[in-house]
């Protein structure tokens, strides 16, 4: 009798994780049409990949683009959370992006983000209360000019690398660093409005960009089951960014499995590199 109830929950319990599932698949169809076509992307820059690998089915992740004034933007958008909770983060993300840019006409990356900020705090009516809902999400946007020769960034936690050969044939790194706070939660101090730093950085032919989310570098794995760490995702960018875009991606996809091996994977990832 009792094997028999046993038997029964088991097969409910089944059955509501196969609807749960299925469910989610579903979403996860809905997330990725709201995401800029691929195709877009590489149509402007075309020398560019995104890798893009969900922890569950539906991301806390996501990438952004557009093309307004002349401008090309593109971001790594690292959400508050994963699965259903970050995805959600993520739709909200990406409308106010799609709002900001092409309907309010804002196109320099520091006053993006200063409006996104308020966007997520009016969506999810964060206030100045101690019991206000502190998520959010971190970003890496930059625009590049129609002729390719100035870059300008503004992050919210997420750094811009560079990679380079400068004129004396010797490799380059720069990295612009983000403002140390978020995207949405409670102000840095009472009646404190936030204010993003604008970067606008010369580049050139050749030069390689990454933007990317802490996905890749916090990844669990190797012989002694540590973080991969930013130094080591920095060190393999360096050995690769002369190769073309689509190998540098299966590498960097390749490291990563290698890394973590038969260790869960413990976040969304993300990564985005194109060349000027």
């Amino acid at each position: 009798m009792i094997n028999k109830e046993v038997s029964e929950q088991k097969a409910i319990i089944e059955a509501k994780n196969h609807d749960i599932t299925d469910s989610i698949k579903y979403a996860k169809n809905i997330q990725e049409a709201l995401l800029p076509p691929l195709q877009n992307l590489h149509k402007e820059l075309n020398n560019a990949f995104v890798l893009y690998q969900p922890k569950d089915i539906v991301s806390g992740d996501f990438y952004w683009f557009a093309k307004r004034n002349r401008k090309r933007f593109i971001a790594s958008v690292d959400c508050t959370g994963h699965g259903v909770p970050g995805a959600f983060m993520s739709i909200i993300g990406n409308t106010l992006l799609n709002e900001i840019v092409t309907e309010k006409n804002i196109t320099q990356p520091a006053e993006i983000l200063d409006e996104l900020h308020a966007g997520v705090k009016t969506s999810l009516k964060q206030s100045e209360s101690e019991n206000e809902r502190r998520d959010g999400m971190d970003i890496a946007l930059c625009s590049l000019n129609e002729e390719g020769t100035i870059l300008e960034y503004a992050g919210a936690n997420r750094p811009l690398w560079i990679f380079r050969k400068n004129k004396q044939g010797e490799e380059a790194f720069e990295m612009i660093k983000a403002n140390k706070f978020p995207i949405g939660g409670m102000e840095l101090q009472e009646n404190e409005k936030r204010k993003f730093t604008n970067h606008a950085i010369p580049v050139e032919k050749g030069d390689m960009i990454y933007v990317f989310s802490d996905g890749y570098a916090d990844q669990f794995g190797g012989p002694k089951g540590k973080k991969f760490m930013v130094g080591n995702m920095q060190k393999l960018a360096c050995e690769i960014y002369m190769k073309p875009v689509k190998e540098q991606e299966k590498i960097l996809i390749q490291a990563f499995l290698d890394w973590k091996g038969e260790l869960e994977q413990i976040d969304d990832v993300l990564v985005i590199g194109f060349r000027i």
